[in-house]
């Protein structure tokens, strides 16, 4: 699986990262919502040649695109618009802020930060991919 890893605090996109090739993935790492958003734009002009991703996992708070925006940009992608999709973030939100994240944005699953320990993380987004695979 292609992992769309979009974080703006180094440590945690590059701890991500591996934690996903660890676990038999293939990162694709951002910088920042930005060009994230940017290879989207190329993917929904068709002027995008690399592999697309199979799953997203993004900080909600960064500069310039939040992961909340490019969620709802992710859904507006045809080649892409299925992909489970993941938000992390350091504030904590209220059950009616995730059920906002989840029908405005269409996000299916949000993580608190600091992150859960391996096992725990890997469970957790495990299960949000296979149940939004399984439909």
């Amino acid at each position: 699986m292609n992992w769309m890893i979009v974080e703006d605090e180094a440590d945690i996109r590059n701890l991500v990262a591996m934690m996903a090739q660890v676990w038999g993935h293939t990162p694709m790492t951002f910088e920042n919502g930005q060009k994230a958003w940017d290879m989207l734009d190329d993917i929904d002009a068709g002027q995008y040649s690399g592999d697309l991703p199979d799953f997203a996992l993004m900080d909600i708070r960064m500069p310039g695109k939040r992961g909340n925006e490019l969620a709802q940009r992710i859904r507006q992608v045809s080649a892409v618009d299925h992909i489970p999709i993941v938000l992390m973030t350091a504030f904590v939100l209220s059950d009616e802020e995730i059920a906002h994240m989840r029908t405005e944005y269409g996000v299916d699953g949000v993580i608190n930060k600091p992150l859960p320990d391996f096992e725990q993380l890997k469970s957790e987004l495990d299960t949000i991919i296979a149940k939004k695979q399984n439909g």
